[in-house]
């Protein structure tokens, strides 16, 4: 299990923002925990400063890309971008310094996962460039992805049978449960679980998380195959639950 660390980016700015409310209707109704006085860069080279490998970058909406390039440039190939990839920007974003790019709504057509275009950017790009964001939303038993802002529902539900059908075209999968993210109230403990049965390629977990308990229950549910990433609840997002340099002293120097 490994600590990922986040840049999630919002109008330009670092924030924290409550994952349900996100909207390209209207931008005022975004619900924000934390929005940064430092840019994006700060964090990246905090980052590259303690080892933290392998965490994100994601731009939530229009008006990131400066931010993101800067945090690119602080650390090339020390973390991956998301939001509004797609097959004809893709490999900038890996020139920019991107690790990997971070996809989901581009490879999604008519509620379902268009494998035509999943397998035209896997071929483009190299599977080990890229990592599929299946974050989801509950709705009786099942949990299904979301796209578009995490606020249109696909017909496709997180199963074994998904995951094995995806993962040859990717190296990971990240996975928000929108519908905790942000809210520091707990973490989806019947996903995490759901995950940790698969033992697949890695997967990385956000979504409720605001202590030390649900880190832990993250690593029993998940068998220890599933890492994390913390956003509201760190104190570098003005949070109160976890601190992040116990985090990085205790993940410092985690392999790719």
């Amino acid at each position: 299990m490994r600590f990922r660390p986040c840049i999630d980016l919002h109008q330009g700015k670092v924030k924290q923002i409550v994952g349900a409310t996100l909207s390209d209707d209207d931008a005022d109704a975004v619900s924000i925990n934390f929005e940064a006085d430092k840019p994006a860069r700060w964090f990246a080279l905090r980052y590259r400063r303690d080892g933290l490998t392998g965490g994100h970058i994601i731009q939530l909406g229009p008006g990131n890309r400066q931010a993101a390039e800067t945090a690119l440039a602080a650390w090339p190939g020390g973390m991956q971008l998301g939001g509004g990839v797609t097959l004809d920007n893709a490999a900038d974003w890996i020139d920019a310094g991107a690790s990997a790019v971070i996809v989901t709504s581009w490879v999604f057509h008519d509620g379902a996962v268009d494998e035509a275009r999943l397998a035209q950017l896997s071929r483009h790009l190299g599977p080990e460039r890229l990592v599929l964001d299946l974050s989801c939303r509950r709705r009786g038993n099942d949990y299904f992805i979301v796209t578009d802002r995490w606020q249109k529902f696909t017909r496709e539900t997180i199963s074994p049978q998904l995951l094995d059908r995806l993962a040859p075209f990717c190296k990971e999968y990240l996975i928000h449960a929108v519908d905790v993210e942000g809210r520091c109230r707990g973490i989806e403990t019947d996903l995490v679980a759901l995950l940790g049965r698969w033992g697949g390629l890695p997967i990385t977990y956000a979504g409720g998380i605001h202590s030390e308990q649900d880190i832990q229950a993250i690593a029993n549910l998940g068998r220890g195959r599933i890492d994390f990433t913390v956003g509201s609840a760190l104190d570098i997002f003005g949070g109160k639950g976890l601190l992040y340099r116990d985090l990085a002293r205790r993940f410092s120097g985690q392999s790719e």
